[in-house]
């Protein structure tokens, strides 16, 4: 039986992230009768409840009624609910924030005292059930409220304990991650055109070697030092392509590129524009 039978849990905030996580959570088990969702919009949550079976409430309700909040709404909103839904949030709910960059404590802060919250860093895959969570407990989290929302995020991809130091790191590598396999994919199609082939099959070449690839370092428990190797014959053309990537300085760039996504993250954490 789910660890969240009979646990009450509310989405404030059903955009893209909260509804694939809502739908998730369903998927996995857990009964829509247990599930409240709150929307800006009469009609997005008129959807949601016959999408999904489960009930629209404001924000207020979601409060009072559920024993798990999964706050899920833009940073920038973060403040006008947190506001609203202050006065009542008792402190043994577990209050969970799936918004980049802000901390525990900005939580704990304005919420009742010793009310436990976690932060978790979810990336967009999520929408397809493999999402990288990244989860984090504030001062007054135990292992029972980090547990839950493991199994909560479980539901859409992997979910990974780190200390709250490590949040803005985690951001840059799974956070923002998908985005540079994407910016990758798109170069290589255009090489691909580049060389001569339709960009219909230059897409299928390269989505289905990235996925493959994929799977290949989930899977096979290598280090990609060595699944490296096992493409790169002596002499032949993958060590000529890697030779221009190094001439090119892309490991160093990659670098560069999470320093810098890192950094972006802390400035944002501490209300930097």
């Amino acid at each position: 039986m789910s660890s969240t039978s009979g646990q009450k849990i509310a989405f404030l905030g059903t955009g893209k992230i909260g509804e694939a996580l809502l739908s998730g959570l369903l998927r996995a088990g857990t009964a829509p009768a247990d599930v409240m969702v709150t929307a800006r919009r009469t009609e997005r949550a008129e959807e949601l409840t016959a999408r999904y079976g489960v009930t629209a409430v404001t924000n207020a309700d979601a409060a009072k009624l559920a024993d798990t909040l999964i706050l899920a709404v833009k940073p920038q909103d973060m403040g006008a609910l947190l506001d609203e839904l202050a006065p009542h949030v008792a402190a043994d709910k577990l209050v969970v924030s799936a918004a980049a960059g802000i901390p525990t404590t900005w939580f704990e802060a304005r919420l009742a005292a010793g009310t436990p919250v976690v932060r978790v860093m979810p990336n967009t895959p999520v929408l397809v059930d493999e999402g990288m969570s990244v989860i984090s407990g504030g001062s007054h989290a135990a292992e029972a409220h980090l547990a839950r929302t493991e199994e909560i995020f479980r539901s859409v991809g992997k979910a990974l304990r780190v200390p709250e130091s490590q949040q803005d790191a985690a951001t840059a590598l799974s956070g923002s991650g998908p985005a540079y396999f994407y910016f990758l994919v798109e170069a290589m199609i255009d090489a691909g055109i580049l060389l001569g082939l339709p960009r219909q099959v230059a897409h299928e070449l390269i989505v289905q070697s990235a996925v493959g690839a994929s799977i290949m370092l989930r899977d096979s428990g290598e280090h990609p030092v060595k699944l490296r190797e096992a493409v790169t014959s002596p002499a032949g053309t993958t060590i000529a392509a890697i030779r221009e990537l190094e001439n090119h300085g892309v490991r160093a760039a990659m670098l560069g590129a999470l320093e810098a996504a890192r950094d972006r993250s802390r400035e944002l954490a501490t209300g930097g524009k």
